[in-house]
């Protein structure tokens, strides 16, 4: 029996808006994974760049790959809410369009995730600035809600959930930090996530990104706590 046929399938759900120049880098990290019984969801969010072409031309040959169009810019919540109603894996993992993964991550987590029979589980993630590693992101052994709330070092394409062990899977559809807003929901119906620290996933840090503006950044943590979170001052 082949090692495909051994494992369990994994969703990789990765929305797209306007990334061609990440793209190709993320997919092709992708294929080269060693654990090869996955399938990726790639959710378009109206892009308007050549995103959709390049998904087209290059990947749409490869039967594990399909392409939802939102027929609205609806957002990353929304984008991959639309993916995980599609998937068919027992886990799910998510892969932003600029970031990518060492061509071990699934394998490795997956025997992590499945051995432990854990709900969710994360890794460690390094950080890539101007096309050079500038820092990495330790998996601690296990959070729990109220670790969370403290700050969050969970990234989110580092993430596996099994979803035997969720009765529902949904980002809160705010603009950011929809990501933190999940994992503290998941956190109220099991005690624990449990790390893997391994450097396994690859976070691109852009001018761009609200991790990049500490302000933008604490005033959207504000909005998870007193608005999605409901609590008090």
């Amino acid at each position: 029996m082949s090692l495909a046929n051994q494992n369990k399938l994994i969703s990789i759900i990765t929305p797209v808006y306007n990334c061609e120049r990440y793209l190709e880098a993320t997919i092709d990290s992708i294929l080269a994974q060693t654990y090869t019984n996955w399938e990726l969801i790639l959710v378009d969010d109206c892009s308007t760049d050549a995103s959709v072409s390049i998904i087209h031309e290059k990947y749409l040959g490869d039967s594990r790959i399909r392409l939802l169009l939102n027929s609205v810019n609806s957002g990353a919540a929304a984008s991959r809410n639309n993916g995980i109603l599609a998937s068919k894996g027992r886990y799910i993992c998510f892969l932003d369009s600029d970031d990518y993964w060492k061509p071990n991550k699934l394998e490795k987590q997956y025997a992590f995730q499945h051995t432990n029979n854990h709900a969710f589980t994360y890794t460690t993630y390094q950080r890539l600035k101007e096309e050079q590693i500038s820092g990495e992101i330790k998996a601690k052994p296990s959070v729990k809600y109220a670790d969370l709330l403290k700050t969050c070092s969970i990234g989110c394409s580092s993430v596996m959930l099994d979803t035997t062990q969720f009765d529902q899977i949904e980002f809160p559809n705010i603009r950011k930090r929809q990501d933190y807003a999940l994992w503290l929901k998941l956190l109220k119906k099991v005690e624990r996530a449990y790390g893997l620290d391994e450097p396994l996933t690859i976070y691109r840090v852009r001018n761009d990104s609200i991790s990049s503006n500490k302000f933008k950044a604490a005033s959207f943590q504000w909005h998870v706590y007193y608005k999605v979170e409901r609590l008090g001052f």
